[in-house]
């Protein structure tokens, strides 16, 4: 009978070991947990619940003008989809809804506004008729600032995103009244148009869906490889297998192989979820996607399996995988925190995240597409970062007790 081939057999060994740790998964209900459950629950609570397009922003308004223009911006507010809109009658009234959290932010229209924004009106006529165009600065039209009908827009501080938010939707629907009531001489012939591109409905959920895949990409890799020889030291088999024969590689490779494929399914999983369920835009190469994620993910069983190499037990290994690859991918990746408003030692630190790299390229894919200036970069980092820590994998992967 013949003898089979040194790499025939190197193959039969890595095949057995592969096989071997597939057995292991699918008696092992975690991994069902880990591969095809966790995934699916961080993605739904990653998409609804993390939200941050500003909805619903709570309005007080105090009218003492009480006046037919008046009227018309308080309606102004009230048709806006971004405010929910809470008259009161005093300041007093509104002061103590503001201090009690009932209310984000109040306007105040003071009495004299519908006498003030008459004048305006006539001093943007007579520079009109003087030749002179009208000026968004109303001192050059003939009005002195005293005449300006003033309105007090107050926001509550204590939350500064919301706060942004409310004062920028305020003003663009002060502006609308503005232009529509000085037919629009107000903003003196400059006329913005805005247009988002990539997210045309400038949706938070478009970007965070992606970036959610990334988290749990990273916390499935390196969770699951971080476990893998510390479950074998805990339950005694670690001893007989590095009784065999086989080698380092065919050791890394055994226990790579089975955790590779878990994690791409759970990518698959996780993508056909953000398109169909969550309606995100992918306008990328699915080819692309199967690339980028493949490196991504032996970066992160990298990771793994670097913790793994080095702690035998599966409690202190299952914690040091998530410090070190879901909090990182969480907070420094840009998933929903900007780099760029980084102090610049998390910026450099942001940049030898696996996490970070993958967050853009996945970004790109969905929202612009395959962009080859933007994806190859990032990739090679992900292919530099995967080689540095499989190779310290396999530096340090001994076969010996000690």
């Amino acid at each position: 009978m013949a003898q089979a081939s040194p790499m025939r057999l190197w193959l039969q060994q890595v095949l057995a070991l592969t096989g071997k740790e597939f057995a292991q998964i699918v008696r092992d209900p975690s991994s069902y947990l880990v591969a095809g459950v966790l995934p699916t629950l961080f993605l739904l609570l990653f998409g609804f619940g993390i939200n941050l397009d500003p909805a619903n922003l709570q309005l007080g308004i105090c009218d003492e003008s009480r006046s037919q223009a008046s009227r018309a911006l308080v309606s102004d507010f009230r048709a806006s989809p971004w405010f929910q809109v809470h008259e009161f009658s005093s300041m007093a009234a509104v002061t103590e809804a503001m201090r009690d959290s009932r209310i984000q932010g109040f306007l105040h229209i003071r009495e004299d506004f519908e006498r003030n924004l008459l004048l305006l009106k006539q001093g943007l006529a007579q520079g009109a008729k003087g030749g002179r165009s009208p000026s968004p600065n109303p001192d050059r039209a003939g009005v002195t600032e005293a005449e300006i009908p003033s309105l007090q827009l107050v926001v509550d501080g204590t939350e500064p995103n919301s706060a942004r938010f409310l004062q920028g939707y305020a003003q663009s629907v002060l502006l609308l009244f503005a232009q529509r009531l000085t037919q629009g001489a107000q903003p003196a012939g400059i006329d913005l148009v805005v247009r988002h591109w990539y997210n045309p409905t400038a949706l938070s959920i478009n970007f965070l869906v992606p970036g959610s895949i990334t988290v749990i990409m990273t916390l499935i890799g390196t969770l699951l490889t971080s476990l893998v020889f510390a479950r074998e030291w805990e339950r005694g088999t670690m001893e007989a297998m590095l009784a065999t024969p086989i080698t380092r590689m065919q050791l890394l490779l055994g226990k790579l192989v089975p955790y590779f494929c878990l994690g791409m399914f759970s990518l698959f999983l996780c993508t056909v979820l953000a398109i169909n369920l969550f309606d995100v835009p992918y306008r990328g190469s699915f080819a692309a996607l199967v690339v980028i994620s493949s490196v991504f993910m032996l970066c992160a069983l990298g990771q793994g399996l670097f913790i793994s190499v080095h702690l035998r037990v599966q409690l202190v290994a299952a914690e040091a995988g998530l410090f070190t690859g879901f909090l990182p991918a969480l907070l420094l990746s840009g998933f929903v925190f900007d780099i760029d408003s980084m102090p610049p030692f998390l910026q450099a630190l942001s940049q030898i995240l696996p996490a970070t790299h993958f967050n853009i390229c996945l970004r790109t894919l969905f929202l612009a597409g395959t962009i080859p200036d933007v994806l190859i970069p990032r990739t090679l980092c992900l292919l530099a970062l995967a080689s540095l820590l499989l190779a310290v994998v396999y530096r340090h992967l001994r076969k010996s007790i000690d």
